[in-house]
């Protein structure tokens, strides 16, 4: 028997039965059945709906099977919600409200239709509980239209107290894609692709395009002479500074004082300064390079003459002012970000700089040493490309994630051959390996010089056991094998561009990555900033210097570096003594001298 309704004081409804919670279909269902129920809407139209594929209709079939398992799990957990002890409804109420949902009548509001509920003692909890919940599935076997009511009506809650326990709904599985659906959505996925790929295209079309436009001027400028190379370098250093200092962004990130005007706003003298400090350090080393490259010029022109023999004294005070001038312009609220600006510019030109000033030094010592390192590490990145996307397999560095090892190994012999054949055809124009004495010349310019020692061949005597096997199995004598030194140095170039200068790159990288950026500017197409492209070259390039100066250069007396000490060492008065005593030199030679 059912508990009478009753009223308690502390005003307890139920607003759904119980026995409509409990509202599950048959699970004994069949597939096609369900199926049927589920998935295929009735049409207002005559015509026939499209007849579903074998692999479609298994497809509805394993989600038929789901979702009954989802009904039965959901039954499960409301009988248990059911069983706990609490006030429900009678039988015939439940009936009549159910049947009064399925008819579409206006359900009544919980105090009218249901009269408060009394709490249930410890007592009779178990009495009470256990007549109500027997009868419940019979109903819902007898009665189809109490199980449609609970799949309409999702919103009914039963209500406790001040909480509310909403009731799960059975709901139907969506109805699967129709052909037209799938196929547009497989378009749009092509049309995706396709636009990708179209993408990709037009960037490899306008990276190739920029390279040969590149390598055009780049072989141009060769042509026409040292001074329009050296134009190139200060240009490339030029724009790599301003790529480098722009990444430090000069803020107002935490003002200590409320005299600034504007929030956020640069400091006004950082620009200047950057530049300022750009401009000393080109003039000091710049300057040191034509004083030692063109002492019989500077040395006797009295117009350059006081600029070359204070050239120390007056970078010094000029790089003094740009130092005070920096103090002068610390403020309050920017002391930080100022101090951090003066140590990245430093470091800037330390690394930028300094590294053009090394590779001017080359071109100037001659052309085959700025031309052919440099040569080595565009082959060295063109052959890991290569080798890259032919075999390679293994990530390299996490730094740089489409470097692999299969093509830093293949870029290593590929640059080492590449070397040897390249450098070995330079060697042979004096136009290459002769130091430069006069920035006007060019490749029509007849340019003669007594060459460094590398560039004259030698030959090496073959050790006596491997003469013997070499000459029977040629079939004739070999005694020495022919070679020139620099040969020899090319391949201590290409090692250096192969295993050492990508690092260069890497370093960039994991530059751009601390910055969050892909490029450090876009004043090449196709290619970003010139940051990217010069990163390996500064470093070989001032590898090539040290390793020129230290172990190929020739130490030799000229009569610039004679001049040299004698205007810088020597008094007036010495001077004319050294002069008249040079003419008595001359003139016991039997050489005249006006």
């Amino acid at each position: 028997m059912s508990r009478p309704a009753a009223t308690t004081s502390s005003g307890q409804f139920v607003t759904k039965s119980t026995f409509a919670a409990l509202a599950v279909e048959d699970l004994e269902e069949s597939e096609e059945e369900l199926v049927q129920d589920d998935h295929v809407q009735p049409s207002s139209d005559t015509t026939e709906p499209p007849k579903l594929s074998k692999s479609q209709l298994k497809k509805l079939q394993k989600q038929a099977r789901t979702e009954r398992r989802k009904q039965a799990r959901v039954a499960a957990k409301a009988s248990t919600a059911e069983n706990s002890p609490r006030a429900t409804p009678s039988l015939e109420q439940s009936a009549a409200r159910s049947e009064a949902i399925a008819d579409g009548e206006e359900v009544l509001s919980p105090k009218a239709e249901y009269a408060p509920l009394p709490e249930p003692s410890a007592e009779t909890q178990q009495e009470d509980v256990s007549p109500t919940l027997e009868p419940s599935r019979p109903c819902l076997e007898s009665n189809s239209n109490v199980s449609a009511a609970v799949k309409s009506d999702t919103s009914n809650s039963v209500l406790v107290g001040s909480h509310s326990k909403p009731i799960t709904a059975l709901r139907e599985p969506a109805p699967p894609q129709s052909q037209s659906d799938v196929e547009r959505a497989v378009k749009t996925k092509q049309d995706a692709q396709e636009a990708e790929r179209t993408k990709k295209r037009q960037n490899l079309i306008t990276r190739t395009l920029w390279t040969f436009i590149m390598i055009g001027v780049f072989m141009g400028l060769l042509v026409m002479g040292h001074a329009y190379l050296i134009i190139l370098v200060m240009v490339c250093q030029t724009l790599v500074y301003r790529e480098v200092t722009a990444l430090f962004s000069l803020k107002d990130m935490s003002p200590e004082t409320a005299e600034l005007a504007v929030k956020g706003h640069k400091d006004p003298w950082s620009k200047t300064l950057n530049w300022y400090f750009f401009a000393v350090t080109n003039y000091f080393l710049y300057g040191e390079s034509i004083i030692y490259y063109f002492k019989h010029v500077v040395f006797t022109d009295g117009q350059l003459l006081p600029f070359a023999t204070n050239h120390r004294m007056i970078s010094f005070t000029l790089y003094t002012i740009g130092f005070m001038g920096f103090v002068l312009s610390l403020k309050r609220g920017y002391l930080k970000q100022q101090f951090g600006l003066f140590c990245w510019v430093h470091m800037s030109l330390l690394l930028i700089v300094v590294s053009s000033h090394f590779i001017i030094n080359n071109i100037l010592e001659g052309l085959i040493w700025f031309f052919v390192p440099a040569s080595l590490v565009i082959c060295n990145d063109v052959f890991a490309y290569i080798w890259g996307i032919t075999l390679g397999r293994t990530p390299l560095i996490k730094l740089s994630p489409k470097k692999t090892v299969e093509g830093f190994i293949g870029a290593f012999w590929s640059t080492l051959i590449f070397s040897v054949v390249w450098g070995s055809y330079f060697m042979r124009f004096n136009y290459m390996i002769c130091p430069v004495h006069d920035l006007g010349v060019s490749v029509w310019s007849n340019v003669q010089c007594v060459p460094n020692p590398v560039f004259i061949a030698k030959e090496w005597e073959i050790w006596t056991p491997l003469r013997v096997f070499l000459s029977q199995l040629l079939g004739r004598s070999v005694t020495v094998v022919p070679y020139v030194p620099y040969q020899l140095h090319l391949l201590v170039f290409a090692i250096f561009a192969s295993l050492v200068a990508p690092f260069g790159g890497f370093f960039a990288s994991g530059f751009k990555r601390a910055f969050d950026i892909k490029d450090f500017g876009h004043s090449i197409p196709g290619h970003g900033g010139m940051t990217d492209r010069m990163d390996c070259q500064f470093l070989m390039g001032v590898f090539t210097y040290v390793y020129y100066s230290s172990l190929i250069r020739e130490h030799n007396v000229t009569v610039g570096s004679i001049l040299q000490m004698i205007v810088s060492g020597l008094t007036i008065e010495e001077q004319l003594e050294l002069m008249r005593d040079l003419k008595k030199y001359m003139q016991g030679r039997g050489i005249t001298v006006a």
